[in-house]
């Protein structure tokens, strides 16, 4: 018989370190659990919540549900041909670690999204993405547990509608608790160099995976605070596309604007608007602010609550779109 545990504080489970109370709470480890936690939550009427590392999220002072915190470990070999290999990795299994353990093993194609805060499970929700790599490129399916139904099923992935920072998985995120997720990884090394620093590796004609890996480790640990030292969740904003009338408009004004190509015009880095905003190492009320190293993090050094945190969030999106006429949209979740 399984037995939740009650008044449960989250704030060492979430990297912004906020402030929270979970009414119900459930350490997930097996996944054959989910059909009875899904019939005890609904005898409470409650809905479910599931928490990975709670690295990309923001949580409320109260947190009226039943949490579960996804644990479910694993790493398993399914298929192997001359040119991939298909890996079930279980939805607890850090993400990072993961990344390491396919390069290790001689595979590639994740090792651009090394250091990523987070849980394999939580990968698909938000389509993480770095240097030019979604997870979603390598993702064959999705296994999980669907609520609405209470039964096991599997999402293959042209049916996970990825996109950017979004999902099937994100849209509907209290409906279905992530098991597993299937991955198919490279034996031919094909790097990905197109963005940042990255340019400065395609002259190495010893370039590996693990060069890669290790190119990206040492510039996220020089740009990102360690959320055990400084909360944070990583990544606040993401990166807005606007229309090329758009562009050329803001680039008249500030010819040195960053941007990527995207479908039907650029993306431009968030980072740098809030940087031009003039907001990088500034900070609000409760200490939360944004990071000196880069303005895209939002810091919450004294362990604000929630409404610091998206009062200084609300702050930045509105000086940036005073600024550029942009609207920022915030890249974590809110439960």
């Amino acid at each position: 018989m399984i037995r939740l545990e009650t008044d449960v504080n989250l704030q060492t489970l979430n990297t912004m370190a906020i402030p929270s109370v979970a009414s119900f709470f459930y350490p997930l480890s097996c996944p054959q659990a989910l059909p009875e936690l899904s019939t005890l939550a609904a005898s409470k009427s409650l809905p479910v919540r599931t928490l990975g590392e709670g690295s990309n999220l923001v949580l409320p002072d109260k947190v009226e549900a039943l949490v579960l915190h996804n644990k479910i470990p694993g790493i398993d070999v399914l298929d192997e041909t001359n040119a991939s290999i298909d890996v079930k990795v279980g939805a607890g299994e850090n993400w990072h670690e993961f990344v390491c353990w396919v390069v290790e093993q001689g595979y590639s194609g994740l090792e651009n999204l090394a250091l990523i805060p987070g849980t394999v499970g939580a990968a698909p929700v938000q389509n993480i993405g770095a240097y030019g790599v979604e997870a979603g490129d390598f993702i064959v399916s999705v296994q999980a547990y669907d609520l609405t139904t209470n039964e096991f099923v599997v999402v293959p992935k042209r049916d996970c509608q990825f996109a950017y920072r979004s999902s099937l998985f994100k849209t509907r995120e209290n409906e279905l608790v992530i098991t597993s997720v299937t991955f198919r990884l490279n034996k031919q090394f094909v790097p990905v160099l197109g963005y940042g620093t990255l340019q400065e590796l395609a002259s190495d004609k010893n370039l590996s995976p693990k060069k890669v890996l290790q190119h990206i480790v040492e510039v996220r640990q020089q740009k990102l605070p360690d959320p055990v030292e400084i909360p944070n969740a990583g990544s606040f904003f993401k990166n807005p596309v606007v229309t090329l009338d758009e562009f050329r408009r803001i680039a008249e004004s500030f010819p040195d604007v960053v941007s990527y190509a995207a479908d039907g015009g650029r993306k431009l880095a968030a980072g740098w608007l809030i940087d031009k905003a003039g907001l990088r190492g500034a900070s609000g009320p409760g200490g939360v602010g944004s990071f000196k190293n880069q303005a895209l993090v939002i810091v919450n050094p004294e362990k604000a609550g929630a409404d610091s945190v998206l009062g200084w969030a609300d702050q930045v999106c509105r000086k940036v779109f005073e600024l550029f006429g942009v609207r920022l949209e915030i890249e974590p979740r809110r439960w």
